[in-house]
């Protein structure tokens, strides 16, 4: 592997770690509105 292919490398696994935790972070968004939403509409009237 040369070293231009070695740098390339290190920046797509930075790249891939930082959309990895976005993707993670927008999964607990989602869940914990999922959660709220149906705490909401399950009240007694």
């Amino acid at each position: 592997m040369e070293v231009s292919e070695a740098k390339r490398l290190k920046t797509l696994e930075e790249e891939n770690a930082k959309l990895k935790k976005l993707l993670a972070e927008s999964m607990m968004d989602v869940s914990t509105l999922r959660e709220m939403l149906g705490k909401n509409f399950c009240r007694p009237a």
